[in-house]
């Protein structure tokens, strides 16, 4: 099946929202018990961690973490987000930096200026769109970002849209109870899908879409560990509690090219496979033997596959041993951990 199909629906009793590009799954987004990234939290201080620059946080939904912290006590009042999902057992990860994030819009009270996403191109465009951010956000005190999103969009929407976000912005910042509470709860899986999965794609909306559109089967696959890459090669995506590990074989291959060739299937077909899990943290890959004079092509194809990703993942490089290391924001859940 050719084409982008986005599927909206339920897992068991569990909000979920599907992405399947030309019949695979691409993208997956789950709920859970955990407070969603983008909540907003009236948080307490409550206690330093010498040593590591940050200090716990008091929330109604537990012990929050923020790190690089300046000038804040111990009972203070501070406006945290919620920037992850935690590791078991530990703190919610928060930042300080707000952000408000809707289909066409970003508000950013701390950062001034009215800004366009680089990806649109046509000066026309730009015009356009800058038109519609003065008018509406001429005389706001907050910064604003117009996405990609808006490129072609009706003007009357991207202007609701930024009306609608600095609205909220306003309420929040302007908040100084000194109480600890949810101020802004995160989107869930169906509104982050309206949010983020912006390309022209079906929507499917039917209770049986998951089963007739192939996601059952898909995500029956993604719970395994083993990805196929073409060939006899494949790489096989473990979870553990310190990292996730990732070991790439050539299989039956015994040809002098079999290594590269399956390291760039692997560089390739990554990105999906850690989306689809929703996994994140530390990632070590364990590559097929290649030689050193193919890693700089390695690199630069695996830079390329995360350019298209949405959560944010660095390369960090080489091990001494010859492994690659990335690390990647935990932006969804575990999808084993919610199925299980």
């Amino acid at each position: 099946m050719k084409g982008r199909t986005i599927i909206l629906g339920h897992l068991g009793e569990v909000e979920a929202a599907a992405l399947m590009v030309d019949g695979k799954l691409d993208d997956l987004l789950v709920d859970s018990d955990a407070p969603n990234p983008g909540t907003i939290y009236r948080a307490i201080a409550d206690r330093p961690v010498k040593g590591q620059g940050g200090m716990f946080l008091k929330t109604p939904d537990g012990s929050a973490f923020l790190r690089q912290i300046k000038g804040l006590a111990p009972g203070q009042a501070i406006l945290v987000q919620v920037s992850g999902f935690a590791e078991p057992g530990k703190a919610i990860p928060v930042a300080a930096k707000i952000l408000f994030k809707s289909r066409y819009a970003i508000v950013t009270p701390d950062a001034p200026g009215l800004n366009i996403s680089r990806s649109i191109k046509a000066e026309s465009e730009r015009d356009r769109l800058l038109e519609i951010a003065h008018d509406v956000a001429g005389e706001a005190g907050h910064g604003l970002i117009l996405r990609s999103s808006c490129a072609g969009a009706d003007a009357e929407e991207i202007s609701e849209d930024i009306t609608a976000m600095l609205a909220l912005a306003d309420t929040v910042m302007q908040d100084d109870a000194t109480d600890m509470d949810v101020l802004v709860e995160g989107d869930g899986p169906h509104l982050l899908a309206w949010r983020d999965w912006t390309d022209p794609a079906e929507v499917i909306t039917d209770d049986d879409g998951f089963d007739t559109h192939g996601v059952l089967d898909a995500l029956e696959a993604a719970r395994g560990i083993q990805v196929g890459l073409g060939g006899a090669a494949s790489m096989f995506v473990e979870p553990t509690r310190a990292l996730v590990a990732v070991d790439v074989n050539t299989g039956n291959d015994a040809s002098l090219a079999a290594g590269i060739k399956a390291n760039m299937a692997c560089a390739r077909a990554l990105p999906r496979a850690l989306r689809v899990r929703g996994l994140g943290g530390q990632i070590t890959l364990d590559l097929a033997p290649m030689p050193k004079k193919d890693r700089r092509a390695f690199e630069t194809a695996l830079r390329q596959a995360f350019r298209g990703d949405d959560v944010e993942t660095t390369l960090v490089g080489w091990t001494p041993l010859g492994h690659f290391e990335l690390q990647r924001k935990r932006a969804r859940v575990v999808v084993a951990e919610v199925l299980s």
